[in-house]
């Protein structure tokens, strides 16, 4: 890996998140001034003097606590800890040196890795407060540095201190050529589970309480298959069960997820089968023109008989009769059923919303099908269409010119689309067809 990782650790609620988007530029992880908000790895990318970093936003870490939530919090930040090559140890000056950060130190000591000690909440301007001196107790070889994350000072010192504590990197940085999975559902329909079982080890916080993962967290693998970034989400509730201004953040990552994914997997929960939520989820990525397979979830917890699978494709088609073109898969996180069939599907449906068609070839088709079925008439007036161009993949967009766009009627354009599905598949991705009348302003 040519790109440093430097990790952001440290108790909840000391600021670590508005650190991490304030080095970034963007704010991407959730920052609210309630303990435990941040609890999976969040990932950004910086530069500071010409050197391209990646830093890792991870959950508070509380050293002693039962809570199923926080042990794993603390269980993601060791995870952060063993792959980061720095780490920015942050404490607040406000609260002064804790027991807690003391116990933290000592774990971080054991690392062996670089450690940055970094103290939040000095806002100030002129002298530091009396209590930033009690952080050198923490016997790093590298000095405190005073930073306030709201405000942005002190963090060029701080990389400064991060470049310098670097070890020496070589190889040139490559593009990300891997196909990007947006993980998108309803809150407990195993997105989480269902990352991990591709990855194969514990990525990602997995729990039954609905709303866990509340960030949009990426996960890089390559396998026989090729290169992948699962994109784990949020799970998207019902616009008027969204309460806390928490989650409203995380819809919206959802959202901003599936607008960086190149395929999305649709969840829905076998167990309960398709909702009404699970159809205005789906419409998100069939909107954002996204690549999707609908991926059932849970299905070894169904009961079943022969023709099981029948009933529940056609409940899914009905609910979700806009994207016809989607394939169902039906699989198991917990048992491990047909999650490895999940990578054939996402290269496929990929490969599909990247086909090109050359323009001789669509219109011998477009030829066919009005031959075969005559374009609308209206008032004694003929639709007349001239010819059809494809200008971009992804979804794959068509360029129609008629003679009056107004007789094109949504019909016909689905017979269309239909026509090119039957030549060139283009299974598993939208089609977007744009009607022009001949002559008219290309903008």
């Amino acid at each position: 890996m040519s790109k440093p990782i430097v990790a952001i650790v440290g108790r909840p609620n000391v600021g670590k998140s508005t650190l991490f988007n304030k080095l970034i530029g963007e704010r991407r992880s959730i920052v609210e001034d309630t303990p435990g908000v941040t609890r999976d790895r969040i990932y950004g990318e910086t530069e500071w003097c010409g050197k391209s970093l990646i830093v890792i936003d991870t959950g508070g870490i509380e050293p002693k606590t039962d809570d199923i939530i926080l042990k794993q919090m603390r269980f993601q930040a060791e995870v952060a800890i063993e792959s980061a090559d720095v780490i920015i140890f942050m404490c607040d000056v406000r609260t002064g040196l804790t027991a807690d950060d003391r116990d933290i130190g000592v774990m971080l000591q054991k690392s062996g890795k670089p450690i940055i000690p970094c103290i939040n909440k000095c806002d100030s301007v002129g002298a530091l407060p009396f209590e930033f001196y009690e952080f050198y107790e923490l016997g790093f070889d590298a000095e405190p540095i005073a930073v306030s994350s709201v405000h942005g000072s002190g963090t060029g010192d701080l990389l400064d201190a991060v470049l310098e504590a670097l070890p020496e990197y070589s190889g040139e940085e490559e593009e990300d050529d891997s196909i990007k999975v947006a993980v998108i559902g309803k809150p407990n329909a195993g997105k989480s589970s269902i990352i991990n079982k591709m990855v194969g080890q514990n990525r990602l916080i997995v729990s039954n309480i609905a709303g866990t993962t509340r960030d949009a967290v990426d996960t890089r693998l390559e396998n026989e298959q090729g290169a992948f970034t699962l994109i784990d989400t949020a799970g998207i509730r019902r616009q008027s069960k969204i309460n806390d201004k928490i989650e409203k953040y995380s819809v919206l990552r959802a959202h901003m997820a599936v607008e960086r994914a190149d395929v999305c997997l649709i969840m829905i929960d076998g167990s309960t089968g398709i909702t009404e939520q699970d159809e205005k989820i789906a419409g998100i990525a069939h909107e954002a023109g996204k690549a999707s397979i609908i991926v059932v979830n849970k299905w070894d917890a169904v009961e079943k008989d022969n023709s099981t699978v029948n009933r529940f494709n056609e409940r899914i088609r009905t609910a979700l009769a806009y994207m016809p073109y989607a394939p169902i898969v039906y699989v198991s996180a917990l048992t491990g059923q047909r999650i490895n069939t999940l990578y054939d599907h996402i290269k496929y449906v990929h490969n599909q919303a990247n086909t090109r068609i050359a323009t001789g070839m669509l219109n011998d088709v477009l030829a066919d099908a009005t031959m075969r079925a005559q374009p609308p008439s209206d008032k004694g007036k003929r639709l007349k269409i001239y010819y059809m161009t494809q200008i971009s993949v992804a979804p794959p967009t068509f360029v129609i010119f008629c003679n009056n766009a107004e007789l094109f009627h949504f019909s016909y354009q689905r017979y269309l689309e239909n026509c090119l599905r039957q030549t060139f598949g283009f299974s598993g991705t939208p089609i977007r067809l744009i009607i022009r009348e001949k002559g008219e302003n290309k903008k």
